[in-house]
C-alpha cells in the first residue's frame, strides 16, 4: 500500500489485494485525517485519477490499475508512546498461512481503535509487520474477550471469511463457521445440553452507551450451551454460537440468570467486586476453537487457543474450595 506524499503525487498500482475496492472506500483507508468531503471533491475535480482517467468515487478498482492521488496532508503517525505500546502487545500465532493469520488476543485489548481506544489488535499487527501489503479483521471479538481471532492476508481470503460469518455456524450454512467459547458462569446449570433461542435488540442508554437486551423485535439469535463442570456456586460451560449478534452469549446468559464472572456490563456487580479479591479480574469468557473451511482452498482448518493462565487458575482455586458435581475434575 502507498504512503500518501504531502509534498508530490503518489502514484498507486492496485494489486488483487486492492481489487473490486470502491474508489472512496480505499482512499478514506489510505487518508487518515484527511475530511470525507475534501477526498470526494478532489476525486469529482479530477485531482485524483485512476489509468489517466477521472473515475466516480464509485469506482470500483482492478488489478492493474495505476491510482494517481495529489499531495495530501494526513494525520500524523500515533504519538510515540501509543507506538511504543503498539509493538509490545504479545499476541500469539496460532495459525498463518500465505492468505489467513489467526492470534490468541488477549483480554483487556479492543480489536481496533476508536470510541476511546488509542490503539486496537489490527493497528498493533500492522505496526508489528509493517512488511505485510494486506491485514485486515475477519471479525470481532470483545475487548474483555480472549481467545481465536482471524485476519485476512489477502482480499480473496477476507471476502470468503466475511461470506463464511455470514452465513452462520456450520449448522447453519454448509461453509460455514463453527465457533466455540470457555464461559464461566454464576450459578448451579442443570442442563448437559441446552438450546437458547431469544432475540436480541440493540439499544442505545441515555449515557450513549450501547447495550443489547432480550426482546421479540430483535434479531433471531440461537446458542449451544453445554455443561462442562459444575460446582456448588459456579458452572464451567461450552457455549456454541449458531448467530453472531452482539453480546449474544453475555446477553443470553444474564437473562437466564446465570451472568458471566466478571462480566461489568450484563454481570452481577456485587459478585464481581469479590471475585476481583479472588484474584478474577476480568470476564471470563474466551474463544477457545473454531472450525472453519479453508478460505482460500478449502480444505478444513480448525484452530484452538488454550484457556489463559489467570482464568484456568481461577478455576483451579475454586475446584479447591469447592466440592465439584458435575463433570470430570477440572
Amino acid at each position: 500500500m502507498a504512503e500518501v506524499s504531502k509534498n508530490s503525487v503518489t502514484h498507486q498500482l492496485i494489486t488483487e489485494n486492492e481489487h473490486g475496492q470502491r474508489l472512496d472506500n480505499l482512499l478514506l483507508k489510505q487518508c487518515k485525517g484527511v475530511p470525507k468531503s475534501h477526498l470526494y471533491s478532489i476525486v469529482r475535480s479530477g485531482q485524483v485519477r485512476v489509468n489517466g482517467r477521472r473515475a466516480e468515487v464509485s469506482y470500483r478498482l482492478q488489478n492493474g490499475d495505476v491510482l494517481r492521488i495529489p499531495p495530501l496532508r494526513v494525520a500524523s503517525v500515533e504519538q510515540d508512546v501509543v507506538a511504543g505500546a503498539e509493538l509490545k502487545v504479545h499476541l500469539p500465532v496460532v495459525y498463518e498461512d500465505e492468505g489467513l493469520l489467526v492470534v490468541d488476543k488477549p483480554a483487556g485489548i479492543a480489536v481496533h481503535g476508536g470510541s476511546g481506544e488509542s490503539f486496537g489488535v489490527i493497528e498493533a499487527l500492522r505496526r508489528q509487520r509493517p512488511q505485510a501489503r494486506f491485514l485486515e479483521l475477519a471479525h470481532r471479538l470483545d475487548r474483555e474477550t480472549s481467545g481465536i481471532l482471524l485476519l485476512g492476508k489477502k482480499r480473496s481470503a477476507l471476502l470468503a471469511l466475511h461470506e463464511m460469518f455470514r452465513e452462520g455456524a456450520a449448522g447453519g450454512g454448509r461453509r460455514g463457521v463453527d465457533k466455540r467459547y470457555l464461559v464461566l458462569v454464576s450459578g448451579r446449570w442443570m442442563d448437559p445440553l441446552r438450546h437458547v433461542r431469544l432475540p436480541l435488540l440493540k439499544y442505545l442508554q441515555p449515557s450513549g452507551e450501547r447495550r443489547v437486551r432480550v426482546a421479540e423485535e430483535g434479531k433471531a439469535a440461537h446458542t449451544i450451551f453445554r455443561l462442562l463442570a459444575r460446582w456448588e456456586r459456579f458452572s464451567l460451560l461450552e457455549a456454541e454460537l449458531r448467530t453472531g449478534r452482539t453480546h449474544q452469549i453475555r446477553v443470553h446468559l444474564a437473562h437466564l440468570g446465570y451472568p458471566i464472572a466478571g462480566d461489568e456490563k450484563y454481570g452481577d456487580f456485587m459478585l464481581n467486586k469479590a471475585l476481583a479479591r479472588e484474584g478474577l479480574k476480568r470476564m471470563f469468557l474466551h474463544a477457545s476453537r473454531m472450525r472453519l473451511a479453508h478460505p482460500l482452498d478449502g480444505s478444513e482448518l480448525v484452530v484452538e487457543a488454550a484457556l489463559p493462565v489467570a482464568l484456568n487458575g481461577f478455576v483451579q482455586g475454586i475446584s479447591a474450595k469447592e466440592r465439584q458435581e458435575y463433570g470430570e475434575k477440572v
